[in-house]
């Protein structure tokens, strides 16, 4: 996408917004606007993008100081073998422990189960680090070295399956079943009294997403969360004191 002007980028971007929304998990409306929305980005802001919610211009509306914006330190080494590389030695970094792994031992160990994922073996780990990249992908395909390696030994459902991540269905979800929750733990009083979010936006966004103009599920499903937890463990308001944070930076 590097290659295509930005003007048409951006026009392309407007047009996306303008898709009917979709009501699953991750529809193609969601996808190509996420996905254009990040082209228009730095590589590294647009690789954190993708995996995330809320643009840095989308927190600075969302503040209600936009200086508390916190800092991250997002590092994406610059001496890795070619730009793949590099974003998945960033992922194994991030995404995996704080993501994916996160996810995994909290659900299995609420079920009682000891999972152990066997691909992260470190022998395995570092052999792939090894790999060239048109081991890992190539052309279209992913995986590319595993699926020849099964191919013989798996059946051609099973390698040609498509990914299935851990997201939940929180677009359709907040807006039928947990409707109420999130209007219950979002209101206006507590986003304002919070002293950190801008309850004028937060409103925005919760009356936009229940109207069907656009799909925040994944934002808002974040947002209750949090205001979930601050209650949960009697998280005060920031100090009209408190020093203001930076902005987040990214270390390449």
């Amino acid at each position: 996408m590097k290659f295509v002007p930005r003007g048409l980028l951006r026009l392309s971007a407007n047009l996306a917004k303008r898709l009917p929304v979709s009501t699953t998990k991750l529809g193609f409306d969601y996808k190509l606007q996420r996905f254009l929305d990040g082209s228009l980005k730095q590589p590294e802001l647009a690789h954190f993008h993708w995996n995330g919610t809320f643009s840095q211009t989308e927190k600075r509306l969302l503040l209600e100081d936009a200086g508390l914006c916190p800092r991250v330190p997002l590092f994406v080494p610059d001496n890795a073998s070619g730009n793949l590389n590099r974003f998945l030695w960033t992922d194994q970094l991030y995404y995996l422990p704080d993501d994916i792994l996160y996810k995994c031992d909290r659900m299995s160990m609420a079920h009682s189960l000891e999972v152990r994922p066997p691909f992260l073996d470190h022998r395995i780990v570092e052999f792939a680090a090894r790999l060239p990249e048109n081991f890992k992908i190539r052309g279209g395909k992913l995986k590319y070295i595993l699926r020849e390696l099964m191919r013989d030994r798996l059946p051609g459902s099973v390698l040609s399956r498509q990914k299935e991540g851990f997201d939940i269905p929180a677009h359709d979800w907040l807006r039928t079943t947990l409707r109420p929750l999130l209007l219950d733990v979002l209101n206006e009083r507590d986003v304002r009294e919070s002293g950190i979010f801008s309850s004028a936006t937060v409103r925005q966004l919760i009356g936009s997403h229940l109207d069907r103009r656009v799909n925040v599920g994944y934002h808002l499903w974040g947002l209750m969360i949090l205001f979930l937890w601050m209650k949960k463990w009697g998280i005060q308001p920031p100090s009209s004191t408190t020093e203001p944070m930076v902005s987040v930076s990214v270390i390449s």
